[in-house]
């Protein structure tokens, strides 16, 4: 490959992983944006409807194809499809009654601390100084937005419950991401997506029951079911496949590093549809954050 295509290439692998970040970014904005109208299990029962019915027609053949090998290994698909689809997203939309969009974009991008401070307690992995150091600045990071720089709330356990719920998504996405990991290596991709779509929603169907039935009916308008469509089909299935094309052309370190992105965009996103400010607390957290992340991520080139 030329140095012109292979520097074409690395252009549009970072134009895809912008695309899926600011994609995903939209998540939290229609979260927070529907937070009065639909509640936060149907608004995760009805993506991942969209969702599965989006991919089936591209997937099916892969899950039938493979559905020997999938029903040797079912608590592996049982954990991980509650984890991620289940669980994951529907702790987003509960977070959202009672938080703001910046602030579970912020949040959210805490995810690879977790899986390496999980890393180290499940497979002993070695924690050295620098990446400490760094998981202490995101941390400092996250208390600083929840208490809203007031660190004394902490003896009250008095701060914003959403923040709360959206530490502990965070918390699932990166136990989640620790399964994916471990993805029987005959299974596809798609039929990994597919299969978890259909287990994540038949384990969300009796909450989505409760929910209707303990809630005022939902009342669908054209900015609800657009805003349905949109994280079911652009959210769920768009940035997953930009997504990893950006992961082949740039690896996921590279990649990795876009996606701590998500709050400028999911910030900008919410100035300009939910009319929220962005405070000098949100800069001082995510300075803190980026920094931690940075750090703990950041491997010196090995001389020749």
């Amino acid at each position: 490959m030329s140095v012109n295509m292979k520097s074409q290439s690395i252009i549009t692998g970072y134009l895809f992983a912008i695309g899926a970040t600011a994609i995903w970014s939209g998540n939290f904005i229609v979260a927070r944006g529907l937070h009065d109208s639909i509640p936060p299990v149907s608004l995760a029962f009805f993506r991942w409807l969209v969702a599965g019915i989006a991919l089936t027609p591209f997937a099916i053949k892969n899950l039938i194809e493979e559905w020997p090998i999938i029903k040797k290994h079912p608590v592996y698909f049982a954990i991980t499809s509650f984890l991620g689809i289940t669980t994951f997203n529907t702790l987003i939309y509960f977070a959202a009654q009672t938080t703001t969009a910046m602030n579970l974009s912020l949040i959210a991008i805490t995810f690879p601390i977790f899986i390496i401070l999980l890393s180290r307690i499940l497979y002993k992995e070695v924690l050295t100084v620098k990446k400490a150091i760094g998981i202490i600045l995101v941390l400092t990071g996250v208390l600083f937005l929840i208490t809203k720089g007031n660190f004394s709330i902490l003896l009250d356990i008095s701060f914003n419950i959403g923040d709360v719920w959206m530490l502990i998504a965070a918390i699932v996405f990166s136990v989640y991401s620790l399964f994916l990991k471990n993805k029987p290596e005959q299974i596809s991709i798609k039929s990994l997506q597919l299969s978890t779509f259909i287990l994540g929603l038949i384990f969300l169907l009796p909450f989505f029951i409760w929910e209707q039935a303990a809630t005022p009916a939902t009342i669908f308008t054209a900015t609800s079911v657009g805003a349905i469509l949109y994280i079911g089909l652009f959210a769920s299935l768009g940035a997953f496949f930009l997504w990893n094309n950006a992961i082949i052309i740039l690896g996921p370190s590279k990649a990795g590093m876009v996606y701590y992105a998500l709050p400028v965009f999911c910030g900008l996103l919410a100035h300009l549809f939910l009319d929220e400010n962005v405070r000098l607390l949100h800069l001082y957290s995510m300075v803190l954050i980026f920094s931690g992340i940075v750090i703990t991520n950041h491997e010196p080139k090995k001389s020749n």
